[in-house]
């Protein structure tokens, strides 16, 4: 049964029916400021409701003066997806440049986008400890609903801080007992200390505290607690250094992937296509999600940070932004049996239209293709979901950033020109974890303290998934206009891809089982901004990224000038403003990541 769905966001108005002001009091002159709440207006039912939906406000990344949604967006397009050999920063040269510094690995503890990741981050962080704070307070909520708010509080905070630990390493931990509303100096602690264990116990309580299911979606379960606590014990699986597997921590990954699994509460959706839009949000897959909505008469809670990532033609005519990299479309290609080419997908290129007029005839690759490439990619001659057939007017410059375009965020054209303001926004919601994720997730896992036959197992139901003709992106002709189309029965593309036999080699050892697992997460969640932490945690960033910039730059030339170091690129430098805002008693309480001194 599709969901309800409600929008959980922040505004001023949001909070507006808190306080009631008697206009015709004469005391105006010891009232509290308009638009400043006082601890008692805040310490009530509806008043901790009201800043527990705030502290969710900050999962779209918008809510901060003076900084951009795509630089705090939970997507990550920016951080996990241009940093990595899924994407360029595409559009031009000219446009975000601190984006291309990011895209060439020169991290700088003054690029705007840095400083306002951190913000946008610990801004969250201080909402989720303000709810707590005011909870204890408050006397008309009754225990159940108060577990459940303390229980959701913590799971924001324990995200909140995942991401920071995840991009920045070198992170303070700050809660409810360090945070104090009346001083602004509370939080300035040091970044001295490890926060995983932080970061687990409030997963931990959270997935004590918070009920099975849930009326609304966007709230989290006790499935999303889990399934994100055993992320977080996935982040400790490796050594980034050495590659070298952590089993302990691999070990509790497993136990609680394996308690999801076995729950039965989630299933693969029949059409991998139906984790892209809006009309399939919140579905049997969906383990956690961030909602988006857009109306008639507001689009403030849209996806405003995916908006520079759309294609450059019309509807859109902004901004082309984040363009899949030709290496990625290679990694699609299969053997005639249907199985990645592992070792060698980036050998010859699939071809594409670079150079080539938008009438101009184009004879399309004819080889293998795993299906997945065409609802992930947009590409000369295939159908772009149902707005019209890819062509080179979909490119704001191809000789910069190449042919292809981003599609999973994009909505169906039905699903688009809704509503006021900018159309690229949209109420396609971003599923953070699918079900998929933890079935990947566990075959890494069994791979080495478990199973190598149960992690084929597990990788097969991602593949038999991806095999389902039905949900084939199929072959269309162009009509008389450039919007017009025909579309026909048959697939757009070969599409030819199987399941790993039982007797097959890549799964008898645990070196090949290893980089299938790998090559199949990147296949199932390219472009959804995983990517670059991945290559992080599995501790294989640095070779696969310099071989990634090394090729790439025959084709992009400006990545010729980008070089991944190990030891240093793996995390982002402290922003230098949380540095000099983090000064107390003369000496700042925040150190800068050694690699970046």
């Amino acid at each position: 049964m599709q969901l309800f769905h409600k929008k959980i966001a922040v505004s001023a108005l949001a909070l507006s029916g808190l306080l009631m002001l008697d206009a015709c009091s004469n005391d105006f002159l010891t009232r509290p400021p308009q638009g400043q709440y006082s601890p008692n207006s805040l310490a009530n039912g509806q008043g901790i409701e009201g800043i527990l939906i705030g502290a969710y406000g900050m999962l779209d990344g918008q809510g901060i003066d003076g900084q951009n949604a795509w630089e705090n967006e939970v997507q990550n397009w920016v951080f996990g997806g241009i940093t990595s050999d899924d994407a360029y920063k595409g559009t031009d040269s000219g446009d975000q440049p601190e984006q291309s510094f990011l895209e060439r690995y020169d991290f700088q503890p003054t690029n705007g986008h840095i400083r306002n990741k951190w913000r946008g981050l610990y801004e969250g962080v201080a909402r989720t400890n303000n709810v707590l704070d005011n909870l204890a307070s408050a006397k008309d909520i009754s225990d159940t609903r108060r577990k459940q708010i303390e229980a959701e509080a913590r799971f924001l905070r324990g995200y909140y801080h995942f991401e920071a630990r995840k991009i920045f390493r070198y992170v303070p931990y700050i809660d409810e007992k360090i945070y104090d509303v009346a001083d602004p100096n509370s939080t300035k602690i040091p970044n001295d200390k490890e926060i995983w264990p932080n970061i687990e116990a409030d997963f931990q309580a959270a997935a004590a505290g918070l009920p099975e299911t849930q009326a609304q979606p966007g709230r989290p379960t006790k499935w999303a607690a889990l399934a994100h606590l055993g992320k977080t014990y996935m982040f400790q699986g490796f050594d980034i250094a050495t590659g070298a597997p952590n089993a302990a921590k691999l070990q509790a990954a497993k136990a609680v992937f394996d308690q999801i699994v076995n729950s039965g509460k989630f299933t693969l959706m029949s059409n991998f296509s139906q984790n892209f839009d809006s009309d399939t949000r919140n579905n049997a897959e969906s383990i956690f999600e961030v909602q988006y909505a857009k109306s008639a008469s507001d689009d403030g809670a849209a996806t405003a940070g995916m908006g520079l990532a759309h294609p450059y033609a019309s509807p859109w005519g902004c901004c082309g932004f984040y363009q899949p990299s030709q290496n990625l479309v290679n990694a699609y290609k299969t053997d005639a049996t249907g199985l990645p080419l592992l070792d060698t997908f980036n050998d010859s290129d699939v071809k594409n239209d670079q150079g080539v007029a938008l009438d101009a005839p184009f004879t399309p690759y004819t080889g293998p293709l795993d299906p997945r490439l065409d609802w992930t990619v947009g590409r000369r001659g295939i159908l772009y979901k149902d707005f019209k057939i890819h062509n080179s007017d979909f490119i704001r410059d191809q000789t910069y950033a190449g042919p292809y375009s981003p599609k999973k965020h994009v909505a169906s054209k039905k699903n688009t020109l809704l509503g006021v303001g900018w159309q690229n926004l949209t109420a396609n919601n971003y599923r953070l974890i699918r079900y998929a994720h933890v079935l990947l997730w566990l075959a890494e896992a069994e791979i080495e303290v478990g199973s190598l036959s149960r992690a084929r197992e597990l990788v097969n139901l991602v593949r038999k998934r991806a095999a389902n003709p039905a949900d084939f992106v199929r072959k269309a002709l162009p009509g008389d206009t450039r919007d017009a189309y025909t579309e026909l029965a048959e697939p757009a593309a070969n599409y030819v891809i199987a399941e790993y036999g039982a007797a097959s080699p890549v799964f008898a050892t645990k070196e090949s089982a290893r980089k299938a697992v790998r090559f199949e997460t990147r296949l199932e969640f390219a472009m959804e901004g995983h990517r670059f932490f991945d290559l992080v945690r599995w501790g294989i960033a640095d070779q696969t990224l310099n071989a990634y910039l090394t090729k790439e730059g025959e084709k992009r030339t400006y990545l010729k000038a980008g070089r991944f170091t190990k030891g240093k690129n793996e995390y982002f430098p402290v922003p230098q403003q949380a540095i000099d805002n983090a000064f107390k008693n003369g000496a700042p309480t925040l150190i800068q990541n050694p690699a970046y001194k």
